[in-house]
């Protein structure tokens, strides 16, 4: 098995929009939380250092010499196929149940795995070691004929099972003879036929998931890396309250040694609106739908007033930051955080991420339901802080903690709320309130002008900085495009590209920034900024380039096709948080823009 010191982010997600656990390239499933997302790590073995066999749960061979993976197509359906030195071997089939059940979806707090013998005779054992309170202990167990119950937290979980209970809590190896079944779920008895029952989840949430991908606009080309790439967005979204978080991990470093370790299991409402945008692209509105509840939600907590840049995916506002101080860290590399101090800063391009999704909401005949006048009346309270904080410093999107600045991408979002709003407000017929936004919207343009604008008298040339008050820049701005301020012909956005290349290119990789911030230098790549770079190398005309750039980051990904936050430019070693929303949405908009049109093949 591997060292725990040695761990990678080669991981396989599996989950149903209530819980998720990652798989590790050895079938193992080295974290999960409960009863959420963002609840405790019962597995926490990714985070556990030397400590391997605590907070796992992993299937062995006796004799085991290789393990393969793959998902079952269009489907977060995990098969890993282990074999043993004597040719034996077992495919282990690891998911979570989701599928439709009496009128509403059925999404339990549950892992399921099936162990199959598929060759000769093999012998198996299982380590199954949940922990408690982040790794502070192992879970008591009790158990009976067929089940084991472990106590973790304030809950229970129980383990139904056809396999020899005595085996597992020994773990020691025996003979598969037949199909051995497991689901580690609610504290209940199982309903029903273990082995009847789990087949026929299996086949329901295979079904489930390949009629949601049925339903996905794909391009032409990478059409099975944007279907894995919507599926893993997918579960990140906490279904429940239709939150998205930007992560499923906490602590996973930004670069080796570094302590930019964050927790990012909560909602921020900045990559939840990529996130968004990208599935919508995709033609997935249920994400949508649910998510624009969340945020009728937050906006009415607002009432009217200071909008986080984060909640918890159930809308709390309250996320103190910790340290989980009996776990390690990843490769050891602490600390563990729990909670992100990030909910206390000021981040003004919140409020446009809020107007820009819900906006569509007034125009897409297609939604269940449709934004309406009263909606309006509360984006407009939105809108009003967008207008009223457009030229005040804040923390901006990086979300530096020891210094403020009016940071040129949150103003040109205020300016987006603003024209977003403008634009509503004509759908309803309401025009005094069209020409209100929309001379808001032309004020703060003209102030952005002025103050990001940075002329060159050599060259007769300039760029747009990073923030109104120092000269660095920030790859930020290669989203004036998308956002619709610039146009992709604008002289000041190529001179402004120009000036990113050259200063926040690595390679095939670009980098967030290239000054030094509250951790000193960035020592990574962010993927997510890569993606920016690709879209605008298309824009400018330098497609065949944009091409060789996403064949080579596409390159870098796991075996399960996707990417976490950051990436070493130099070795290719993924680092950060996993999988991560932002690196995903870059890989579903590049397809969408490099890909060859359906109707060439027609």
């Amino acid at each position: 098995m591997a060292d725990g010191m040695n761990r990678s982010l080669e991981l396989w997600p599996i989950g149903n929009c209530q819980v998720s656990g990652l798989i590790d390239a050895h079938g193992a499933l080295v974290w999960g939380c409960v009863p959420r997302v963002d609840g405790d790590p019962v597995f926490c073995s990714l985070l556990n250092g030397d400590r391997e066999d605590e907070g796992v749960w992993r299937v062995e061979l006796e004799g085991q010499v290789s393990a393969t993976q793959e998902y079952r197509r269009n489907t977060p359906i995990l098969v890993t196929r282990l074999e043993a030195e004597d040719g034996s071997a077992v495919e282990v089939h690891d998911f979570c149940p989701r599928f439709e059940r009496s009128g509403r979806m059925y999404r339990p707090v549950a892992y399921c795995r099936i162990v199959r013998p598929v060759a000769g005779s093999p012998r198996m054992r299982m380590v199954l070691t949940p922990m408690r309170d982040y790794g502070t202990d192992l879970a008591a167990h009790t158990s009976g004929t067929n089940h084991i119950r472990y106590l973790v937290g304030t809950q229970a979980m129980r383990l139904s099972t056809d396999a020899p209970v005595g085996y597992l809590l020994e773990q020691r190896y025996f003979r598969v003879e037949s199909d051995q079944h497991f689901f580690l779920g609610p504290d209940e008895p199982f309903s029903g036929n273990l082995r009847s029952e789990m087949r026929r989840m299996e086949a329901q949430t295979q079904r489930y998931w390949m009629h949601w991908v049925r339903g996905l606009h794909v391009p032409l080309d990478w059409q099975t890396d944007v279907i894995r790439s919507a599926i893993a967005l997918k579960l990140c979204q906490h279904e429940e309250t239709g939150a998205i978080v930007a992560a499923l991990t906490t602590s996973i470093p930004e670069a080796p040694g570094s302590e930019r370790n964050w927790d990012y299991r909560f909602c921020w409402i900045r990559d939840s609106y990529y996130t968004v945008q990208a599935l919508n692209r995709l033609g997935a509105l249920d994400v949508m739908e649910k998510y624009l509840t969340y945020l009728r939600n937050i906006v009415d907590q607002a009432k009217g007033g200071h909008v986080q840049p984060l909640y918890s995916v159930m809308g709390d506002g309250e996320l103190e930051e910790g340290v989980a101080d009996k776990l390690a860290g990843y490769r050891g590399m602490g600390p563990v955080r729990v909670g992100n101090a990030a909910y206390k800063q000021v981040q003004h391009d919140a409020y446009g991420q809020i107007v820009l999704p819900t906006a569509q909401g007034f125009f897409d005949t297609r939604l269940l339901r449709m934004c309406d006048e009263g909606d309006f009346a509360s984006l407009e309270q939105v809108g009003e802080m967008a207008w009223k904080m457009h030229d005040q410093p804040d923390a901006g999107l990086w979300e530096f903690r020891t210094r403020q600045e009016v940071h040129t991408y949150s103003a040109i979002m205020s300016w987006a709320a603003c024209d977003r709003l403008a634009n509503v407000a004509d759908r309803l017929g309401k025009t005094d309130r069209h020409d209100l936004w929309a001379e808001r919207a032309a004020s703060i343009r003209a102030l952005i002008e002025k103050r990001a604008w940075e002329a060159d008298d050599e060259s007769g040339e300039g760029h747009y900085k990073a923030s109104f008050e120092t000269d660095y820049l920030d790859a930020s701005l290669l989203q004036m495009i998308d956002l619709r301020f610039l146009k992709p012909d604008d002289c000041r956005f190529r001179s402004t590209f120009a000036a990113i290349e050259r200063d926040l290119r690595r390679g095939a990789n670009m980098l967030r920034y290239a000054h030094e911030d509250d951790f000193g230098a960035p020592e990574t790549a962010f993927n997510v900024c890569t993606f920016w770079l690709i879209e605008a190398l298309h824009v400018a005309g330098r497609t065949e380039e944009a091409r060789e750039l996403f064949t080579a980051i596409l390159g870098q990904r796991t075996a399960s096709g996707l990417l976490s936050e950051d990436l070493d430019w130099e070795t290719g070693e993924l680092w950060g948080n996993f999988p991560q929303t932002y690196s995903l949405v870059g890989i579903i908009n590049c397809a969408g823009l490099l890909s060859r049109p359906w109707s060439e093949i027609r």
